[in-house]
């Protein structure tokens, strides 16, 4: 999912940028749908901040009050139309895993979660992010597995090394093209802090890019993918609305939810392998 207006929506008007950060303040709180405007303004005048920013004395909202209700709207309809129909069970990802490894003919190592006893299976949405990368890139170097922490450098030099270590990157953790993180969750009974912090480790490794990006010139692509439906729906769908703030921001380039990645990822590997 590339967010609102494709790649196109880093190129906003000022008042664009203005709505983006106060998207960013009222993205933390546990508005999680398109409420209206009302129930924002009463928001902030609850925590003695003022409003006249986004609506009038009369209720008439500003520009940038319509704005914010627009990209309210915009993000429940995106989350409800088209991310929940994206989000995998683990029985729907487990018979994804099984169609890829048949489909790419995979020789890659089977990556296992971290769980016990009946739970350990195959990590069925990293398995299967590696093998369409894999498949695509037919024998191209890859690090599907970095044991390290990325570094950038500018004429020899480092200029900046990641704070956290990356799920991947193309074609190695030295002056990546790209990277990539995967949130998987399918054996999660309830939406805990780790997996609220996989969100902010998104927000953080998004921040240092972007970082390096102004400072220096250099481009990396930054992806999230994630999938568990009960795990990011029905616990935690206050913290999707947070990722589809963060595309907007800036601080990751494109998410991909669930299934999302037979299709999507393979044209993204190939803009890859066209910037190589």
């Amino acid at each position: 999912f590339r967010g609102r207006g494709g790649r196109r929506r880093r190129n906003r008007p000022a008042r664009h940028n203005r709505c983006r950060r106060h998207v960013q303040s009222l993205s933390k709180t546990r508005l999680a749908g398109h409420q209206g405007l009302d129930s924002h303004t009463t928001w902030i005048r609850k925590r003695g901040a003022g409003q006249d920013h986004i609506c009038t004395k009369n209720g008439t909202p500003t520009q940038l009050g319509q704005d914010l209700a627009d990209y309210f709207q915009y993000r429940s309809d995106v989350l409800t139309q088209y991310v929940q129909k994206q989000l995998m069970n683990l029985d729907e990802a487990a018979r994804l895993y099984a169609s890829v490894r048949k489909s790419t003919r995979s020789q890659l190592t089977v990556v296992m979660n971290k769980q016990k006893g009946e739970k350990k299976t195959p990590a069925y949405l990293t398995n299967i992010v590696r093998m369409l990368i894999d498949a695509q890139l037919k024998g191209q170097a890859c690090d599907f597995d970095p044991r390290e922490l990325t570094t950038f450098t500018q004429n020899g030099i480092p200029v900046q090394t990641l704070a956290r270590w990356i799920d991947g990157a193309f074609p190695s953790t030295v002056n990546p093209l790209a990277v990539w993180e995967i949130k998987e969750y399918y054996h999660t009974t309830s939406f805990g802090s780790r997996v609220a912090d996989g969100v902010y480790e998104t927000l953080l490794d998004g921040m240092e890019l972007q970082n390096l990006r102004h400072e220096f010139g250099i481009k990396c692509r930054h992806y999230l993918i994630v999938d568990a439906k009960y795990t990011w729906w029905e616990c935690g769908r206050s913290y999707l609305c947070r990722i589809i703030d963060m595309l907007h921001m800036g601080y990751v380039d494109e998410v991909l939810f669930g299934r999302e990645v037979v299709t999507r990822l393979p044209e993204l590997v190939k803009e890859w392998q066209q910037d190589a």
